[in-house]
Parts: C-alpha cells; sequence; structure tokens
C-alpha cells in the first residue's frame, strides 16, 4: 500500500520529533478502529484521553503514535510534538498544499452528508477522490480528513458541520477550498442562535478560507441566498454560482418527475438543457443533484458524466435508506431516516412519505437542539403530515406533544415518552402493504424501532428495495 506519511515528513509538517522511523498509511484518533499501518493520533477528549489508549492503537496494528507527551512503553514508534490536536491540524494543512487536489468544501443546516456522498460518487467515477467519512466534520473531523489526502488525488470533498457561530471559518481556513457550496439554511441548532439569519451568517463562514479563484455555490430557492452571497463577495470570493429551481438560477431544475427506478430530471446549465436519472427519491434530493453538477463544473470536472452517475445515488443508512419487509400477505416498504430529524429534513421525509404505496405511517421521535422554537416547530410538521396524506402517526418523546396536539386524533395512532415505549405499537400496527416512514434527532433513539421492523422480515435478509 502506498505510503500516506513517512516519519520524516510528519515531522516536517508538524515540527515534532521522532523517537524511530516509521511509515504509515492511513491516520486514525480512535484506538478500536484503528487499520494496520496507521498513524494513531492521541487526541486530549473533554472525556476520554488517546494517551491511555496508544498500546492498544500499537497492538491493534498502527504503525506509529503522535503523542504529546512521553510513551511509558519506550519502543512504540512515535512522533512527539506540543499538541495532538495542533499536529493533526498541521499534517492537515500540510496534506492539503503537497498535492493538487482541487478541494470542494459542503456545508449547510440539511443534506450536507448526502451531497458531500453523492459528490464523491460521481467525481470518483472520473479521477481519483478523498472525501470525508462518515460525518467528520467538526474541529477534529476535518484536519483528520485533510490529513489522510492522498498526494496523488485530483479531488477532495470535505464536509464542514457547526452548531454555534465561529466553527466553520477555522476548518475553511485549514482546507482552503476551491468550490464551497451551502446546500441551504434552516432551522437546526436554532437553539444556539437568536434567528435563522444567524445560522446563515455563521454558515457563511465557509467562504473564510476562500480567495478570488474560489467559487460559491448557493441554494437559489433559500430566503437566506443574498445574504450568503454578501458573505461570499465579503470574503472575496471570485466567482458564486447558484442551483434551484429559482428563474435566476445557473443550474436550473425545469421538471422532475419521481419514477422507476429513480426520478427523472430536467434541468439547464447556463441555459444548455441536461437530462437525468436521480437514483434518490425526493424533492430534496432533486435539489441537491442540481448543487453536485454546481460544484462539479465548478471543479472543472465533467458535468454530463457525472449527470449519468447520479442514476447510482442511494440516500444511506438512517438517512432515507428503503427496504423491503416481508411480512404475512405481502411487503412492507420501510424508509430508514432515524439518524438525524430538523424541520426542513422532516417535512422533506414526509413529502417522499407521501408519493409511497399503501397506507403511509409517519413514526416521528423528537427534533432536538429547537430552542424555545421547538413547540412551534414541532406543531408545525401537522400541516405537512396532512398534506402528503399520512393515514398513521406514532410520535415519541416530550416535544412530539405539540405535534400530536395540532393533529386530527384520529390521525395519531399512539404517543410514548420514548422510542422504547413506543417501539410495541408500531410493530403491533404495521401490515403488508404499508410504508413506514421512521425519524427522529440521533438523541432520540428512533433506530432501535427501523431495527425492530427489519427484524419483523420472514425470508432472509434482502437487498435494499432500490437495489444496493
Amino acid at each position: 500500500m502506498t505510503a500516506l506519511w513517512t516519519a520524516q515528513e510528519a515531522a516536517q509538517a508538524t515540527g515534532g520529533t521522532n523517537t524511530s522511523d516509521w511509515v504509515a498509511t492511513g491516520v486514525s484518533i480512535d484506538s478500536r478502529t484503528v487499520q494496520k499501518g496507521d498513524l494513531f493520533i492521541a487526541i486530549q477528549g473533554p472525556t476520554h484521553d488517546g494517551h491511555d489508549h496508544i498500546a492498544s492503537a500499537i497492538a491493534n496494528g498502527a504503525a506509529a503514535a503522535m503523542a504529546s507527551r512521553e510513551i511509558a512503553a519506550g519502543d512504540t514508534p512515535a512522533l512527539l510534538v506540543g499538541d495532538t490536536l495542533t499536529g493533526m491540524q498541521a499534517l492537515g494543512r500540510h496534506a492539503r498544499r503537497r498535492g493538487s487536489a482541487r478541494i470542494a468544501a459542503v456545508t449547510g443546516s440539511t443534506g450536507k452528508t448526502g451531497t458531500k456522498d453523492s459528490l464523491k460518487l460521481v467525481l470518483g467515477r472520473q479521477a481519483e477522490t478523498h472525501a470525508t467519512q462518515g460525518n467528520l466534520n467538526n474541529h477534529w473531523g476535518l484536519p483528520l480528513s485533510l490529513a489522510r489526502l492522498p498526494r496523488s488525488a485530483r479531488f477532495g470533498v470535505l464536509e464542514m458541520g457547526m452548531n454555534s457561530p465561529g466553527e466553520i471559518a477555522p476548518l475553511s481556513a485549514l482546507a482552503e477550498p476551491d468550490v464551497a457550496i451551502v446546500t441551504n439554511v434552516s432551522a437546526v441548532h436554532i437553539e444556539f442562535f437568536d434567528s435563522e439569519e444567524q445560522i446563515a451568517d455563521a454558515k457563511g463562514e465557509i467562504f473564510a478560507g476562500m480567495g478570488n479563484n474560489g467559487t460559491a455555490v448557493l441554494n437559489r430557492d433559500n430566503r437566506h441566498f443574498e445574504r450568503l452571497r454578501h458573505h461570499a463577495e465579503q470574503a472575496g470570493v471570485g466567482r458564486i454560482r447558484s442551483f434551484g429551481s429559482h428563474a435566476e438560477a445557473d443550474i436550473r431544475l425545469t421538471d422532475s418527475t419521481p419514477g422507476s427506478p429513480g426520478w427523472q430530471v430536467e434541468a439547464e446549465i447556463d441555459g444548455a438543457p441536461v437530462s437525468y436519472t436521480l437514483g434518490a427519491p425526493g424533492a430534496h434530493w432533486v435539489a441537491n443533484s442540481l448543487g453536485v453538477l454546481a460544484v462539479v463544473d465548478a471543479l472543472g470536472a465533467d458535468v454530463t458524466e457525472a449527470a449519468r452517475a447520479l442514476a447510482d445515488i442511494a440516500p444511506a443508512i438512517g438517512r432515507g435508506a428503503q427496504s423491503t419487509i416481508a411480512l404475512d400477505g405481502g411487503d412492507l416498504l420501510l424508509i430508514d431516516e432515524s439518524y438525524n430529524a430538523s424541520p426542513a429534513s422532516t417535512r422533506a421525509a414526509l413529502e417522499v412519505l407521501g408519493t409511497s404505496p399503501g397506507r403511509r405511517i409517519a413514526v416521528l421521535g423528537d427534533m432536538l437542539e429547537l430552542g424555545n422554537q421547538s413547540g412551534a416547530l414541532h406543531a408545525g410538521l401537522a400541516e405537512d403530515v396532512t398534506r402528503n396524506g399520512v393515514d398513521l402517526v406514532f410520535l415519541a418523546g416530550a416535544e412530539m406533544a405539540a405535534l400530536a396536539a395540532a393533529l386530527d386524533p384520529a390521525q395519531v395512532a399512539a404517543t410514548a415518552p420514548t422510542s422504547e415505549a413506543l417501539l410495541p405499537a408500531v410493530v403491533n400496527a404495521v401490515r403488508a402493504g404499508d410504508t413506514v416512514m421512521v425519524k427522529g434527532s440521533l438523541g432520540s433513539r428512533m433506530a432501535p424501532i427501523v431495527a425492530a421492523l427489519k427484524a419483523l422480515d420472514t425470508t432472509a435478509p434482502r437487498r435494499a428495495a432500490n437495489g444496493r
């Protein structure tokens, strides 16, 4: 396997000192998942100190450890630095500058990970592409993702997240993106902000590490478009591209229709028509696919080839993945949205449910971090439930009481304080022909309901409904 870091280059990047020679083929900050050949970085966290797990990391195959103090096992290959987080940032900065990869940064209130994964797929069909794993998008995850960037990569796709002001700017300064996309701005993490405008300002920090050669990609349909454009201009970004159904969007949606195996999309890129099939269902995926093509175009990759690759996009587990579950008498369709929830993403999930066959059942857990707007935002989903023809609603959590009160009592099949308490009612209610969508914030613990529904399958494990 090709070397990612040699002891000499890592020492040069960080200003650290090696205890012996070593070569690493990867980078890790978790001793439990470290891979053979990784450089293990001993991060000091709020509850755990990575230095306590160096021996375990080495036993699991790590080639060396980056540490900020002497290691008890004197023969352990180590790179000693003043501070390991600073050292990891230095590795990321060096990796960013030693190669020639074009870097795209992705943020937004919703759709970040799906857009990042879509870019990884479509760009990866054209050239070596490195991308953030999972949602490693914070002050640890971003430098770790950069430190893993191979010098041979042509493209890099980096997700940037936040739940407070001031968190994205240093990530952007480290990554120095060539292109940055803000998928949208909505009431996510509103508990930590006074308004959506402040959220837009925080998302606008993504332009801080860019210059006049950079390109900002913005959602023209989002009500904060002008505010974000102002942030990009203030940061000196040289080019601004927009996407959406708005008449003035550079990448403009002209039509989209649900189909099999995927949605059919008609769009225009600077007036030139483009048609493609999108593997993932839902209007929110259609909007994000336009942003993906805008980023591809700005990076200088082949847009036509990328549009063809969008047929292979599929939602990830917990983020819209669909599965068929065999029951007596037929199949149940399960839409797994259990990873996270916000008002905007829940509305989008309800729209997908509204295009689904059979009896439509929504199983919803609390949307968290909404502050004093929580009650109103939960109650506000009632209109979406009704508009999308949802037949039954199961609600878990204290915050969902506001939605229960706003719905027709005939629609509310059951409520419970926790997902665990709600689970039996859901399992006992479903039947063949139903479509069940499960969604809630991660802290609402809706994944066990998904697992319980999958356990109802009367056959051997089956492939996902979308064939992946």
